[in-house]
């Protein structure tokens, strides 16, 4: 299990409402956009917004992802060129 699904475990939540609710307690100026097709994940993506993340969690999440780059291009070159045809 890796540290994000520890911290959804502790807090009984699921790993897309954590990511959620990280992306919500960085500030007004960022707004998540999740996508679904399901009402279920709908409502559970709506849920994540009545979750107050701890301060030491946001710690831990943002240790565990440090390693990573979260941020990027969106397309790729390939796909870059098939956006607007």
């Amino acid at each position: 299990m890796s540290a994000l699904e520890d911290i959804a475990s502790e807090r009984h939540i699921t790993l897309p409402q954590l990511a959620l609710a990280w992306l919500l307690a960085k500030g007004d100026d960022i707004t998540p956009i999740p996508g679904t097709k399901r009402r279920k994940y709908l409502q559970e993506n709506a849920a994540a917004a009545d979750i107050q993340l701890k301060p030491e969690d946001i710690a831990r999440i943002e240790a565990t992802l440090a390693g990573y780059q979260i941020s990027g291009e969106r397309y790729s070159e390939g796909a870059l060129k098939l956006v607007n045809r």
